[in-house]
């Protein structure tokens, strides 16, 4: 039994639900368009990037959530989930996860986008434990701030460590699967790292460290890097 470590964006769903739930604000008219859809946007391709400055993005993209009830919240994000996010579920993310479950691994989802967004997304492929940057939460309202650390690049490692001292689990064995050169501290910890459809930067890093390259793109779940 080992521990297997998926990223989410990008790697278990075929999109950034980050990004996603942004533009979801702007369609619903939520925000104002004119000025929300372009910085998001902008903070999007500095993730790609490498160079986002995670506090300024939290502030941007967690100040909805003070803005509104949460009752009205969960509504939205509800939506959300139905129109946005369940067409980008990925059948081999589905049996690669499955692929894990049989082997008797502990499944845990790191991923920097917030607590909020994902947590619905991460119970639809069955997953039950979530790392993820929480949303600050006082008097029965999100307060637009967050709590702890951010899961992001170093920070997933902070929280995986944290995590790991309150389990039973270790790193020994342990995998992680991401798409992203962010996530390269955390994919140099584990002891079998896979690049999942990685951006280039990552697809790079992963020939030269001979890491296995997968895609869990086409509908059918790779297995030949389970022999590594």
């Amino acid at each position: 039994m080992s521990l297997a470590i998926f990223d989410l964006d990008n790697t278990l769903i075929a999109d950034d639900s980050d990004y996603l739930w942004g533009q979801f604000l702007v369609d619903q008219g939520l925000v104002d368009k004119s000025c929300y859809e372009s910085a998001n946007a902008k903070f999007y391709e500095d993730y790609k990037q490498g160079s986002l400055d995670i506090i300024e993005f939290l502030s941007f993209s967690l100040k909805p959530l003070a803005e509104h009830n949460p009752e009205q919240l969960y509504q939205w994000r509800a939506q959300f989930i139905e129109q946005a996010i369940k067409p980008l579920l990925l059948d081999a993310a589905k049996q690669l996860i499955a692929k894990h479950k049989d082997r008797g691994d502990t499944l845990l989802v790191i991923t920097a986008t917030n607590r909020f967004v994902t947590e619905p997304i991460v119970e639809l492929y069955g997953i039950e434990n979530l790392l993820a940057t929480t949303p600050a939460f006082s008097n029965g309202r999100y307060t637009g701030g967050f709590e702890g650390i951010p899961c992001f690049q170093e920070g997933k490692v902070k929280l995986l460590k944290v995590w790991l001292e309150n389990s039973t689990e270790t790193m020994e064995d342990s995998w992680f699967y991401s798409d992203s050169h962010n996530d390269l501290p955390l994919l140099r910890l584990v002891d079998h790292p896979v690049a999942v459809d990685p951006d280039q930067k990552l697809t790079e890093f992963a020939n030269a460290s001979n890491w296995p390259i997968i895609s869990l793109r086409d509908g059918r779940c790779p297995t030949h890097h389970f022999q590594k």
